[in-house]
Formats: structure tokens, C-alpha cells, sequence
């Protein structure tokens, strides 16, 4: 059933939901997310001191905060601008343009998490390969580059939308309110190039951070029993800090796996079915970044407990919400040494 609200049309999209339902779970997701990546972006900005120069995983971190915080704003004006103006009074270029950057921003988001798995598992793994190694080596020695480079990358990939996709014919006889300024790969040049961007922007990042999991993975298994080994079973074997890393490199692998295949599933949906669903996609990456950015700062010790220390401190001044506090992780006490007899 269609029918108007304050919110113009009505109208669900492949999975039955309405665009105010998902402008509001959007716009949930689009406070933590801004919230998540303005700190991280703050605290590494500021923890840096003296003459000492910048790690390239802090400055992916810090490129991919902006990345996230830029696409999450543009994307929630995108679907405002489209609720409020559900006849599309404004020029469809406007929302053409600003469909165009949000991809490409996107497109950033994506290939800076999967530089940044790439970089833990350099510090994790280590290998024999000779080619491997300088590769690495030139990624990492050019990282701040590459930051500035990815963008324009992706804007570049990105623009051939405006010249091969067109205004999608939609199934007649349905009613469906048509986001506006969208546009759909109808020609045989157009589905090409949706392949390709598809390949370049999801399938390739995700074969690179496939290949950083599953070196972990085997790092990890060996590392483990060496370790069970040397101490023959006596007690299970520990890792320390690097087990941190090792939690939070396979948690981003696991957070971008689901978001690709959400992802790809809305892309089909969307060129094959012409199903409405961009909101659908905005949500999706709202989340994802979300998920991201918590991640990123589980896995800095200092900066996960500094967080913590923040968020309780500031609801203690509240006291109707003391039940929102977060409990502060404490070290465990060091086991004394055992004592030859």
C-alpha cells in the first residue's frame, strides 16, 4: 500500500521498508558514526609529539575517519534533499552529482580499510617472498600518498556514471516512487562499466583483505603452537598485546565480508531488478563504518580505556543515566613466579 506522510512518498524498497523508517535508522547510525570517527581522528591528531613522524596506520586511520565522516553527511542530505523533494522539484543534477561523490567516497572507504588490514598483517606476518616484501615496502614507505591518491582514484572511477548510465525505466504498472537524479546502467556499455566499477571498488579491496585474513589466520596457528610447544601443554599459551591486533585485523575482514555481500546483493537488486533501494545502501555503509571505527579503537589499547574513561566521566555528571556507564577494563594481576624445588 502506498500513501503520503511528512515525509513526501511512502514507499518501501526491496525489503519492505519505508524511507522514513530508513532516514531515521540511518540517521541513528549516522551519530555514531560521526561520533566514532571524529574521536579516533581527534586523539591521533593529537597524540602526536614532538618531531616524531606519523605511523601509516595512523594516517589511514585519520584518512578513512574523514572519508566516513564526509560520506556519512553527504549521504544523509542525499536522503533528506530526496524525502522532503519527493516530486523532484530541485534539478536531478544536483542529486546526480552528489550520488557521484558519495560513491566515490566510498569507494575511499573501502580501500583505505583494506590498506590499513594490509598494513597489520605486515606487522604481524612476515614473509620469505622477496617480490611480496618490496611491495610492501613501497606501499608503506609511500602510504601518505597513497591516501591522496585513492580519492582521486575513486572520483575518476566514479564519473563515467554521468555519461554511460541512464534514467532507469522502471516496471510499469507498479507505482514506485524513483529516487531522484538515479541513475542505472540500461546500455551494453553501461553494464559494463558496472562490472568493472563493482570489481575495482568491492571484489579487488576485498581479495586483498581475504589474503591479509588468511595469513593472519596461519600466523596465528603456528604462532600458537610454537608457543603450546615450548611450554609442553604446562599452561595455554599467551600473546599479549598482539593478540589485540590479531582481534581487530580479523574483525575488520569480517566487518568488510558481510558489507560486501550486502552490498553486491543491493547492486544486483538495484541493476537487474531496478528494485528502490539506495537508502538501503547509505544504511549499509552508515553501519559499516560505525563498526569500523569501534573496532579501530578496541584495538589501541590506550585508546579504547581512554574512550571509556571519557564517556563515564562525562555521565557522571548525570546521574538518571550512571546505568549507561561502560566498565573499565583492569589489567589482570601478574601470576607470581614459580619457585623451583
Amino acid at each position: 500500500v502506498y500513501s503520503t506522510d511528512v515525509f513526501g512518498e511512502k514507499v518501501t524498497d526491496m525489503f519492505g521498508v519505508s524511507k522514513l523508517s530508513l532516514w531515521v535508522l540511518t540517521g541513528l547510525a549516522a551519530v555514531t558514526t560521526v561520533f566514532f570517527n571524529v574521536y579516533i581522528f581527534l586523539m591521533t591528531l593529537w597524540n602526536k609529539t614532538g618531531k616524531k613522524k606519523r605511523s601509516p596506520s595512523e594516517t589511514l586511520i585519520m584518512a578513512l575517519a574523514v572519508a566516513d565522516v564526509t560520506h556519512q553527511l553527504m549521504s544523509y542530505v542525499w536522503m533528506t534533499m530526496d524525502g522532503v523533494d519527493s516530486s523532484c522539484e530541485i534539478a536531478e543534477m544536483f542529486y546526480t552529482v552528489l550520488l557521484v561523490l558519495m560513491f566515490s567516497f566510498k569507494f575511499t572507504i573501502i580501500w583505505d580499510s583494506s590498506f590499513l588490514t594490509f598494513y597489520y598483517s605486515t606487522k604481524l606476518v612476515s614473509t620469505p617472498n622477496h617480490c611480496y616484501t618490496q611491495i610492501q615496502a613501497a606501499i608503506l614507505k609511500h602510504v601518505t600518498l597513497a591516501v591522496f591518491l585513492i580519492p582521486l582514484f575513486g572520483l575518476a572511477t566514479c564519473m563515467p556514471i554521468l555519461m554511460v548510465f541512464q534514467i532507469g525505466n522502471y516496471t510499469e504498472g507498479v507505482e514506485q516512487q524513483i529516487d531522484c537524479g538515479v541513475l542505472l546502467p540500461e546500455s551494453t556499455a553501461g553494464m559494463v562499466y558496472d562490472v568493472i566499477y563493482l570489481l575495482l571498488s568491492d571484489v579487488l579491496p576485498g581479495m586483498v583483505m581475504l589474503k591479509c585474513c588468511i595469513s593472519i589466520s596461519i600466523h596465528l596457528a603456528i604462532h600458537l603452537r610454537h608457543m603450546k610447544a615450548s611450554t609442553n601443554g604446562a599452561h595455554p599459551p599467551k600473546l599479549g598485546s598482539q593478540i589485540r591486533v590479531v582481534q581487530m585485523s580479523l574483525s575488520l575482514v569480517a566487518n568488510f565480508l558481510i558489507f560486501l555481500m550486502v552490498d553486491l546483493y543491493i547492486n544486483y537488486e538495484v541493476v537487474v531488478k531496478h528494485e528502490n533501494s539506495m537508502g538501503v545502501t547509505f544504511f549499509i555503509t552508515s553501519f559499516y563504518s560505525t563498526v569500523t571505527a569501534m573496532v579501530l579503537i578496541y584495538g589501541k589499547k590506550t585508546l579504547w580505556k581512554t574512550m571509556i574513561h571519557d564517556i563515564n566521566t562525562c555521565l557522571d555528571a548525570y546521574p538518571c543515566l550512571s546505568c549507561l556507564k561502560m566498565p573499565k577494563q583492569n589489567s589482570p594481576p601478574s601470576e607470581p613466579p614459580e619457585v623451583k624445588t
